[in-house]
């Protein structure tokens, strides 16, 4: 295991790790988002209360939980990069921000479009609203903080610790429907709550949300390798044989 994991460290195996995987990550995601999104918004019932607004629900869930999803990773990466020194892992968190901040974007946009018709305005500062809000600011500021140094370990670093000083806000974020008493719904249990021709497709859509992020992922990864090791001869080679074919 360990082994694996230092020959992922090395950034040219990385690179070509990262190639193989992205076709196929890349179909089984864009399939997996068509099937829940055709599922849902074209098939599934109307729910009883809602009506046709509830299939906002198929954009919204998915990237509420993994705006929360992708900051845990972020966690991990940075600990591996603080504790062991991995500078790939540096880049894994600068890699996974920016999809992070626009998963956090999409989930408050969609979460205001949602509480119009059902709380009758577009925002409040609820508990749950509001540390979703601090999520995409932390998002927004870890990507500053990576790019304000020229120094590419110092702002692996200064990011990493501020991701994990910001872990706190996921507890915050997951329980405010329980710790305080808000607008927003509290925790559903999806496989009791939900009917079986409603829960499906949103399964899917959520499995193609995770498949679409490790694919973007790995796409920004591919790329910022390429600019931290522009001066290698590895990436010589490819500019080489890019130029001959």
């Amino acid at each position: 295991m360990w082994k694996w994991l230092h020959q992922l460290a090395r950034p040219e195996r990385l690179y070509h790790v990262c190639g193989r995987f992205i076709p196929w990550l890349g179909l089984a995601g864009a399939a997996c988002l068509l099937l829940g999104w055709a599922w849902g918004f074209g098939f599934a019932p109307k729910d009883y209360q809602q009506g046709d607004s509830f299939r906002i629900i198929y954009i919204h869930v998915p990237a509420a939980m993994w705006s929360m999803g992708i900051y845990a990773s972020m966690a991990v990466a940075a600990f591996i990069g603080l504790v062991w020194q991995m500078k790939m892992s540096d880049t894994v968190v600068a890699a996974m921000a920016p999809i992070g901040a626009v998963f956090t974007f999409i989930a408050l946009v969609t979460g205001s479009a949602w509480g119009k018709p059902m709380w009758g305005t577009w925002w409040v500062w609820d508990a749950r609203l509001t540390s979703e809000l601090v999520l995409l600011f932390l998002y927004m500021g870890i990507i500053a903080l990576y790019n304000a140094f020229e120094d590419r370990r110092l702002a692996g670093r200064a990011a990493g610790i501020l991701v994990l000083v910001g872990v706190v806000n996921i507890p915050i974020i997951h329980f405010s429907v329980e710790w305080w008493n808000t607008l927003h719904q509290g925790s559903t249990n999806m496989q009791q709550s939900i009917a079986p021709s409603m829960r499906t497709p949103l399964r899917w859509a959520i499995l193609g949300y995770l498949l679409f992020f490790v694919t973007l992922t790995l796409m920004r990864l591919r790329n910022l390798i390429l600019i931290q090791e522009r001066q290698r001869p590895w990436v010589a080679g490819l500019v080489d044989k890019e130029r001959q074919s």
